[in-house]
């Protein structure tokens, strides 16, 4: 591009900026919104975002919303559901003597996992975790062992477990933000999610219920259907309650609307008022917040022809997707290009062909990530021809299955298409945002011009009339109207 046509580009843009009315910034992150527990998180299932957090890595007593954990663990582990688990002296005396015993189980007792599961979530059966924890693992401090090292796998730093119920341990504590992340697991998890969510369940034949007895939900936001009840929230699906002296109302609460899901936790909460403080959340995160698809909006490392270079490696962005259904959080006056995207490096248990992993910031808060995957095992570098800068290439394949050839151009050629006149081609949108800026500069300058033209005729004006006054009164006219001009300039000092 001509040089001078270079400056006077730079020129205009640098105008545009000087007349620019408004600067651009961020929308802040809402936070209008609080709890009056002690400790709660609001985190979205599907980007991991952290909505809302209060004390949300200060660690509490759990109570029973740690049986989600065990669940998760016993589905993940447990292959047919119809199997029986046995409710052994050890599941039935491991628990603290005041922590009751809801189905009046007695040593001996069996269930299907299925039936066990549905008495541990709907209506907190501690011997149920017990022996579904012995079914699974062997022992309760086998499963626990499995619990913590889950705690790992999330990524959860805050916590540790002792029991599989929930029942008081030395060092039986969870912080608010790693529960969310429990919890997000949990309920993708379809059966966990189906057994969480119903109202009751008819569990089999037991010693003291020889025609079975059926357990009903607890969860207050979850069966509530009365508009005038405080606890009456139709988008709340599934969840768990808890409840112990040192711990205070502890709560879970999963919910969807308009296809986002959601999850509140509350901690050291009071009776009642928890129920309310989770809904609070909720209702906070589905009206505040939105969802946006990263495959469906990033272009980055995807579209172009600059190559992408991953540490050692260098790909083309046509051997490059975004994994899909990976979604970041924005407040609903934010879009995605306010997010800041970097590419990290990979985790271990990062998915087959993902080369790199795209991690979004907004303000400063974690709202989502994606991994950056290689299209087809052809685009492995190493395994295609060599490119230019000597790492190897992929080129795409033809409707009928053939290799298409790349359209490599010499290092030279690029050269001369410069030197044959080419003229670079401005975006339409950028040439008439430039002339814009200059037809406002233009209009701006004239408007001084007229403004000061204007008011030199006017003084004009003004003084000729004051020198016919003079004359017509008969004083000295020239004397007089010095005069009149000195004392206009004392007071124009004096100002």
């Amino acid at each position: 591009m001509n040089h001078k046509i270079k400056k006077l580009l730079c020129g205009i843009l640098i105008m545009c900026q000087v007349f620019s009315m408004t600067a651009y910034a961020r929308p802040d992150w809402p936070n209008d919104t609080g709890i009056q527990a002690e400790a709660g998180a609001l985190m979205d299932v599907d980007s991991g975002a952290l909505i809302f957090g209060q004390n949300s890595h200060v660690a509490y007593p759990p109570a029973s919303i740690t049986k989600i954990l065990t669940a998760l663990i016993v589905l993940e582990h447990v292959d047919d559901l119809a199997e029986t688990v046995t409710f052994s002296e050890s599941a039935m005396m491991n628990v603290e003597a005041d922590s009751g015993n809801k189905l009046s189980l007695v040593i001996g007792d069996t269930m299907t996992v299925e039936d066990a599961l549905y008495a541990l979530l709907l209506v907190s059966v501690n011997q149920s975790a017990n022996a579904l924890a012995e079914h699974v693992a062997g022992s309760i401090s086998g499963f626990v062992d499995m619990m913590n090292a889950k705690l790992e796998e999330l990524g959860c730093t805050d916590s540790h477990f002792d029991n599989p119920s929930g029942l008081n341990g030395d060092t039986q504590n969870v912080s608010a933000y790693d529960m969310a992340k429990i919890a997000c697991a949990a309920y993708q998890n379809e059966k966990l999610l189906e057994i969480s969510s119903s109202v009751s369940h008819k569990i089999g034949a037991l010693a003291n219920h020889p025609d079975g007895i059926t357990v009903k939900q607890e969860h207050r936001l979850v069966i509530t259907e009365d508009p005038d009840s405080p606890y009456y929230f139709p988008e709340a699906v599934a969840g768990k309650t808890g409840y112990l002296l040192k711990a205070g109302n502890t709560l879970v609460t999963y919910a969807e609307k308009d296809g986002r899901r959601l999850v509140s936790v509350i901690l050291k909460g009071s009776p009642g008022q928890y129920f309310v403080d989770g809904k609070e959340l909720l209702r906070f995160g589905f009206e505040s917040f939105y969802n946006v698809d990263i495959a469906e909006n990033e272009t980055q490392y995807v579209t172009g022809e600059d190559p992408v270079e991953i540490g050692a490696q260098t790909y083309a962005p046509s051997d490059l997707m975004i994994e899909t259904g990976s979604q970041v959080t924005l407040p609903k006056n934010a879009v995605f290009s306010d997010a800041e995207v970097t590419l990290a490096e990979l985790p271990e248990d990062h998915p087959e062909y993902a080369v790199g992993l795209l991690q979004y910031v907004y303000n400063e808060r974690k709202i989502g990530q994606a991994y950056l995957l290689l299209k087809n095992r052809e685009a492995v570098p190493g395994t295609e021809t060599e490119t230019v800068s000597g790492t190897k290439e992929n080129h795409p394949e033809s409707e009928d299955g053939t290799k298409e050839a790349a359209a490599s151009v010499p290092a030279d050629a690029k050269s001369d298409s410069k030197v044959q006149g080419s003229f670079p081609v401005i975006p339409v949108i950028v040439v008439l945002l430039v002339l814009l800026a200059a037809a406002f500069c233009a209009f701006i300058g004239y408007r001084i011009r007229e403004s000061r033209r204007q008011e030199a005729e006017q003084a004009a004006i003004r003084r000729e009339k004051r020198r016919q006054r003079l004359q017509e009164e008969g004083a000295d006219v020239e004397a007089e109207f010095n005069r009149l001009l000195e004392e206009k300039k004392k007071r124009r000092g004096d100002l």
